[in-house]
């Protein structure tokens, strides 16, 4: 017989120690083009870190990122690493944001891990999983 899987759903605050951030495109006219690199520290539900690299159209009015973050720790007790791969839209003060967790990506305790993330309020990522 298959174990049941269940839903779970966390919020993991974070904050960042450290944010490298390069420009390699900006045009006279129209958003600048960056590549950040950003390391996270976990507490809580997560317990580790994470490295993320983002890319980013930066405008006036209007901004977009993808990003891959890789975190490494444990999850609610289990420990092992997986991939979230983002993304997200600013317009004004309109913001939005939404991820995956990456098929496969899930490493040791953490290796049949599913889902999906969102950054709902800065600095605490929401993640619902299935393990």
């Amino acid at each position: 017989m298959t174990a049941r899987r269940t839903n779970h759903e966390l919020e993991a605050p974070f904050e960042i120690t450290a944010w490298d951030e390069t420009v390699y495109e900006e045009p006279a006219e129209g958003p600048k083009l960056t590549r950040i690199t950003i390391r996270k520290r976990y507490h809580g539900a997560i317990e580790g870190s994470g490295v993320v690299e983002v890319l980013t159209a930066q405008g006036s009015a209007g901004a977009g990122y993808v990003a891959s973050e890789r975190i490494e720790g444990t999850l609610d007790g289990h420990r092992g690493t997986f991939v979230i791969q983002h993304s997200g839209l600013a317009e004004g003060t309109d913001q939005s944001s939404h991820g995956n967790i990456v098929p496969a990506s899930g490493t040791g305790e953490l290796g049949d891990i599913s889902g999906h993330a969102k950054e709902v309020q800065q600095e605490v990522l929401t993640l619902v999983y299935t393990l």
